[in-house]
This record gives C-alpha cells, sequence and structure tokens, in this order.
C-alpha cells in the first residue's frame, strides 16, 4: 500500500465501499425487511389514475352470486280474503287478451281464483274485429259460469295499447255490446300495478316495475298515495328505438325513485313472467328473479325487456327483484274501484 499514489488508494477505497453498499442491500437488509425491500416498484401503476368509473367499487352487480346473501331469500304469504266476493276484470293489453277471476274482501285482501291469458296482435294491428267480439264473448260467458256477477265483470284498456290503433276495434266492439271500457293512463296503471304488486309490509322500502310490451312503469310509495313514471316496453324496437337510448332513458327515470326505497322490487309484465318461468320452484306465489347477466334473451323482445331490467338495476342499486305470479295492474282496478 505504502508505494500506491494517494489517488490509487482514494480509487480502492471507494470500490471497497461500494461492494460493502452491494452487500447490504442484497444480502444483508433483505433479512430484516423481508422479500419486499428488493420487489421491484410499478412507478408507472402509482402514478397513473385508474380511469373514472374503472373502480370495481363503482360497477353495479351484475350476476346473481354479487347480489347480497339474502337476493334469493323471500318469504312471505299474503293474507287470505275472509268472505270475500268474486269480481272479474278483462285486460285488453297491447299483445293479448287476458281476464282474471278475483276474490276480494272489505279489507282489500284478495286471492287469483283463476287466469285466463291468451294471444293476438292488436299492437300489429292484425286482430279483426269479429275476432275480437268473439274472444270478448267467451270471456264474458267464463266468468258467468265461475259465478261472478253482470256488474262485477269490468273491461280495461291498459295504457300501451291505448296508444295503439287497434285499440279502437277493442271499444267498438265492446260498446256494440253494452259494456263500458275503461282506457287507464300510463300514470294511472303505474299506481294500480304497485296497488296490486306491492304487499303492504314492504311498502316503506320497495317499489314496482311493470314491464310491459306497449311500455314500462315504475311505481313507489310518494307521502300516503303511490305516484310513478312511463318508460318504453319491451317492444321499443319497433319504434326504431336503440339499446343504448333507452337503457339511458330508463336508468335516468329509475334515480327518481328514493334511495330509501330501493330495498325491494316487485316485479310483474310479460318479460319478467318469462325470466321467472326458468327459475320457479312449484307453485310458488313469488320467486325471486336472477341479476340481468344471469339470462340470455331468447328472442328480441326478451332481450330489449332484460336490457330495461338492467338499467333499473343497476340505477337504483336493488339487489332483490321478485316477480308476483298472481299481480297484474287489472287486479289494482278492481281494488280500487
Amino acid at each position: 500500500m505504502a508505494r500506491l499514489t494517494t489517488f490509487s488508494r482514494l480509487l480502492i477505497t471507494l470500490a471497497i465501499v461500494a461492494g460493502i453498499g452491494i452487500a447490504l442491500k442484497m444480502y444483508i437488509l433483505p433479512r430484516f425487511m423481508g422479500d419486499s425491500a428488493t420487489a421491484p416498484v410499478n412507478t408507472e401503476a402509482q402514478s397513473t389514475p385508474a380511469p373514472a368509473g374503472n373502480n370495481q367499487a363503482d360497477k353495479p352487480a351484475t350476476t346473481s352470486s354479487a347480489w347480497g346473501k339474502n337476493a334469493s331469500d323471500f318469504n312471505y304469504t299474503p293474507a287470505e280474503p275472509v268472505n270475500g266476493k268474486l269480481k272479474g276484470v278483462a285486460e285488453l293489453g297491447a299483445t293479448g287478451f287476458n281476464y282474471f277471476i278475483v276474490r276480494i274482501d272489505a279489507s282489500k285482501n284478495w286471492k287469483l281464483e283463476k287466469a285466463v291469458f291468451n294471444v293476438s296482435l292488436i299492437k300489429e294491428n292484425l286482430a279483426t274485429e269479429e275476432d275480437i267480439k268473439e274472444g270478448l264473448k267467451k270471456y264474458i260467458s267464463e266468468m258467468f259460469d265461475y259465478g261472478v256477477g253482470p256488474k262485477d265483470i269490468h273491461f280495461v284498456v291498459s295504457s300501451g295499447a291505448a296508444k295503439e290503433p287497434g285499440t279502437a276495434k277493442i271499444t267498438a266492439a265492446l260498446k256494440s255490446m253494452k259494456y263500458y271500457v275503461n282506457v287507464v293512463t300510463p300514470l294511472q296503471e303505474a299506481k294500480l300495478a304497485w296497488q296490486a304488486a306491492m304487499p303492504g309490509e314492504f311498502r316503506n322500502n320497495g317499489f314496482v316495475v311493470d314491464i310491459g310490451s306497449g311500455n314500462t312503469k315504475i311505481a313507489w310509495l310518494s307521502g300516503s298515495a303511490p305516484t310513478g313514471v312511463e318508460l318504453p316496453g319491451a317492444k321499443y324496437y319497433q319504434e326504431d328505438q336503440t339499446d343504448a337510448t333507452v337503457y339511458k332513458e330508463v336508468s335516468a327515470k329509475a334515480k327518481m325513485i328514493p334511495a330509501n326505497l330501493r330495498g325491494k322490487c316487485f316485479i310483474i309484465g310479460g318479460v319478467p313472467f318469462s325470466l321467472a318461468k326458468k327459475d320457479r320452484n312449484g307453485l310458488e306465489r313469488y320467486t325471486v328473479l336472477k341479476a340481468p347477466a344471469d339470462y340470455t334473451g331468447k328472442d328480441v323482445k326478451e332481450k330489449s325487456g332484460l336490457n330495461i331490467y338492467k338499467a333499473i338495476a343497476d340505477a337504483t342499486g336493488c339487489q332483490q327483484f321478485v316477480f308476483d305470479w298472481d299481480a297484474n295492474f287489472t287486479i289494482g282496478f278492481l281494488l280500487a274501484l
């Protein structure tokens, strides 16, 4: 070392210090700090913010497995009517003639005694006046035979069917048979659907959805009475509306439901009926639907209805949609008489 110049000794010293530093970093420090001391740091992930709305917490639950442990748990039995009276109502809808016989008591407890569903082509304006008359006569005769009195048979035209040109044939046929036709507005229909489908125990934490062919109705309790809004129906594709446009409109209006009333949804209508058939257990009154993403539409109408269902679920955050096999807005009409 004595023969080395001062500069040489300095270089050797620096090399030794550098070697000690490397040894500390690679072998000694990890024993005290764990593997994380040598783990590579992803500076790009730290410095680049996540895209807005891409956080998993911001995404709505799209499958039933993510809907919460009680999503399929619904145990409820409605009260039976006591000394109830039989009443009948024929629904003249956008896609069919249906009639229902209901037993109703003084407390508005009700039970569906008979339901008959038929198919017509009113929305396509292909049902003839003779078809309508024959169908109505058949329904009236069957209700008489069941025990419904003449004054307790009512006819209701849905708000969706009221928009169709072919509905004029229905009202004309009924008037020629001396029967009165009740035509309801979308808001009235929403309220009547709520009246029939919403059990009293859930009025303060739930809402009602009715997905029809001609329109969709959403209803909820506002103060002491129901209110509601109208949305596109499951056949919106016949009006050249796109899935994206309908999804946006449905989402915006579904957000009108107060946050405290989004806990549970009672859902009725043609497309929910088709979905519930896939999951019904025996003859249960209520079937909890799966999440929208769990279904694949069998045709364009069902796919459109699923688009509406998904928009409502996403907008409200509701994770329990309960299909009622007996309720419909025409029974609400009978209850409101």
